[in-house]
């Protein structure tokens, strides 16, 4: 079998450029409307490549999302929660060796994504119960979290957008 390019994959998977965050996607699945407005839940395909300024900048959500990895090279995963820690998550096929194929950030960290280095595309999922909306995307302040995090303020810069 061989391995898909990721402009197969885009096309397969009609993906889009995500605004502010980056990457390309599609949401597959929203759940049904609760009281409130939100979806029960939400789930999206993204892909991301090792192309320069492609990648999931730093943002944060009020709810935990899972993430998924797929297919490709392994993704790393910025973490930076609110006690001041910091961590860096692979997700890959690689289990035995470290890497999740499923790895869940909980509620209010910021997190930002990127092909690991030496890699070229990964594709991967994200859900979310309750759902995602537009109005629950906190967009990451580079110079803020640099500060908040010195330990990390080379990779926040890098995976930050203005």
């Amino acid at each position: 079998m061989q391995q898909p390019t990721p402009e197969a994959l885009i096309d397969l998977y009609r993906l889009v450029p995500l605004p502010r965050e980056g990457g390309r996607f599609r949401q597959t699945w929203a759940g049904p409307e609760r009281a409130d407005g939100r979806p029960e839940g939400t789930a999206i395909i993204m892909l991301l490549t090792a192309e320069p300024g492609d990648f999931a900048a730093l943002h944060r959500l009020p709810t935990d999302e899972i993430w998924h990895f797929y297919q490709g090279d392994p993704l790393t995963l910025l973490l930076l929660y609110g006690d001041g820690s910091a961590r860096t998550v692979v997700l890959g096929p690689d289990v035995l060796g470290g890497q999740h194929v499923q790895f869940t950030v909980p509620a209010g960290t910021w997190m930002a994504a990127e092909v690991a280095d030496g890699g070229s595309w990964a594709l991967f999922g994200c859900t979310m119960a309750p759902g995602f909306t537009v109005e629950d995307y906190e967009h990451g302040d580079a110079a803020e979290l640099a500060v908040r995090f010195p330990q990390e303020a080379a990779r926040i810069v890098a995976l930050s957008r203005a």
